[in-house]
């Protein structure tokens, strides 16, 4: 049966058939998928679309599939099909560039072939950064994360080093196939562990756990493990476990990859314990921090005429996460810092008529708490079980303080569009 249904008034075009519809919802919701939208964010967004073409729509995402429902009247009987996704992934270019689409879309400026070819085409479109800019990214973020630890300057200058091989080692497996992939995340962490621990032969000042971490840090799966614990308490069961579990396995393999890395080396060459290096001095932050910003927006691939704006809600979240520590605690520097970054996309986002994940998603990165979970790892492993618990269960506060610090943000500034 192929309705017609009015939507000259809604901005979109003013005869539209169910299939026509179902075609377009279908489309629409796993490109989002495809290039990073929230599961929260994306099935909120097609029950908008589904009534702005006259339908009722149930829709339900997680991680590796799609749940699409649809029918004409509540009387009517449901259209339901379940769509399997190879896994989300963030591209904030290609996201940028869906939202200008469904903006002009709205606006009643292409027809529905014209958008299906648009589409296509985003899908073909080369990224903004290439090779090159992502390698550089990878470097900038361990050389900046480690002194921001607490590491000296031989921690960052190895962390640069080995971040660079991290993602030879990411590219490689990409080539490789699906199993080298998924054994990325160890197989990663391995190597560098294994290298830093030789490295420390001669420079036994070097902190492992922290050169480790800085290495493999754009890497950790601290967004997946947030985004779980936040879909959990958003009620978006099936999603949320999806991706905890997820950022768990990937958090654990890279924890074993480097403590097996260390173990091989010290079980063969004795280590010579010696005091940590001095922590780099504090002013150099504000080169690191800004350093750590563009690495990160360069990986996710943000769009040369977004990455200012990027770079300046996550430098305003940091802001807010030391203020709030100066004067309250880290938890509490983290809600402050979330909710700031939260009323900035979304006001970036009603002035551009653009998705706010563009920006948001880089200052939320910057907040969340893998590393905590990493180091939390790591001392069990290494038998030290009450520090280790004590921070591995940090790592979910932290989620949980960024959740609600994202409710808080939404609750001052709503955007029109949940994307």
């Amino acid at each position: 049966m192929k309705t017609k249904t009015d939507t000259k008034s809604l901005g979109v075009p003013s005869v539209v058939s169910f299939d026509e519809a179902w075609h377009f919802i279908v489309k629409v919701g796993l490109a989002f998928h495809r290039y990073g939208s929230t599961a929260g964010r994306l099935e909120f967004f097609l029950r908008q679309l589904s009534e702005k073409f006259g339908y009722e729509g149930v829709f339900k995402s997680t991680p590796s599939e799609i749940i699409f429902g649809l029918r004409e009247t509540p009387n009517s009987p449901q259209r339901l099909e379940f769509i399997t996704t190879p896994g989300s992934g963030v591209d904030l270019d290609k996201l940028a560039q869906l939202g200008d689409l469904l903006t002009e879309f709205d606006a009643g400026h292409l027809s529905l072939d014209d958008f299906h070819a648009r589409l296509n085409s985003i899908d073909k479109t080369p990224p903004p950064w290439g090779p090159f800019a992502t390698l550089l990214s990878y470097a900038i973020v361990g050389a900046g994360l480690a002194p921001l630890l607490g590491g000296g300057w031989a921690d960052s200058i190895f962390a640069t080093l080995f971040s660079i091989l991290v993602y030879g080692v990411v590219v490689v497996s990409g080539r490789l196939g699906p199993v080298a992939s998924s054994w990325l995340p160890f197989s990663s962490a391995f190597i560098v562990g294994v290298l830093a621990t030789v490295v420390k032969l001669w420079v036994p000042e070097l902190n492992l756990v922290l050169v480790i971490l800085s290495a493999v840090a754009i890497i950790i799966p601290g967004y997946t493990i947030s985004l779980g614990v936040g879909e959990l308490v958003g009620q978006h069961i099936a999603s949320g476990i999806a991706n905890l579990m997820a950022g768990l396995i990937c958090l654990s393999k890279q924890v074993l990859g480097g403590w097996f890395g260390i173990i091989v080396v010290s079980k063969v060459f004795p280590m010579v314990t010696s005091e940590p290096s001095v922590p780099v001095a504090q002013i150099w932050m504000w080169l690191f921090v800004p350093l750590i910003l563009i690495g990160l927006c360069l990986a996710f691939q943000t769009s040369r005429r977004d990455l200012l704006w990027a770079v300046l809600v996550s430098g305003i979240a940091y802001l807010g996460i030391m203020l709030g520590s100066v004067f309250l605690n880290t938890n509490l520097g983290n809600l402050l810092g979330t909710i700031f970054a939260v009323v900035l996309a979304n006001l970036w986002a009603e002035k551009t008529g653009r998705p706010g994940l563009i920006v948001l998603i880089p200052a939320i990165v910057l907040l969340v708490s893998g590393s905590i979970g990493f180091r939390g790892l790591i001392a069990m492993v290494d038998g030290n079980l009450l520090l280790g618990v004590e921070q591995f269960l940090q790592m979910f506060v932290v989620a949980l303080t960024i959740f609600v610090g994202i409710i808080i943000g939404y609750t001052i500034s709503r955007p029109n569009r949940w994307l």
